[in-house]
């Protein structure tokens, strides 16, 4: 299941939108040879920006640090993104929610970049869960599917 462009349909103002913000610093090694994010860096930043809103202790979610595939990447480039743009402005919601996945959606911005002008990236990433002992799919819990459909745009 795909989903990359469901949360550019939101066209409502950026104060209005379900989301979690993050910010992450770029590194110098960050960088490529043209001067801006390398496209695996930028992979790592996302992952690094959905670490503290899915993953820790306090989150119905954490337990997937136990146990989640990553099952599609969609990244789509709007612009460029360079070491003095950062810190970056992350901001997520959930586009998706099935029996055994869900899809985070994402907007990337220059810091301090204003959420109504046009995300510099674009992205989504399809997360299952996943039975490590088992090697299988899992079902997500009730809890983790509440806390998931909160942060739904609808």
């Amino acid at each position: 299941m795909s989903v990359p462009d469901a949360h550019l349909s939101d066209k409502r103002p950026a104060t209005q939108r379900v989301g979690f913000h993050a910010t992450v610093d770029v590194r110098w090694s960050d960088m490529d040879v043209y001067q801006h994010i390398n496209h695996a860096r930028m992979v790592t930043l996302l992952e690094e920006a959905r670490i503290p809103w899915l993953l820790v202790d306090r989150r119905p979610t954490a337990n997937l640090r136990h146990g989640a595939v990553i099952a599609d990447l969609h990244v789509k480039y709007r612009g460029q993104l360079r070491h003095e743009d950062g810190p970056l402005d992350v901001f997520m919601w959930i586009d998706a929610v099935r029996a055994v996945d869900f899809v985070v959606g994402y907007e990337v911005r220059a810091r301090g970049a204003s959420l109504d002008t046009p995300a510099a990236v674009v992205a989504s990433t399809q997360i299952a869960a996943f039975d490590i002992d088992a090697q299988r799919l899992r079902r997500l819990t009730p809890t983790e599917r509440e806390f998931l459909l909160s942060w739904q745009r609808v």
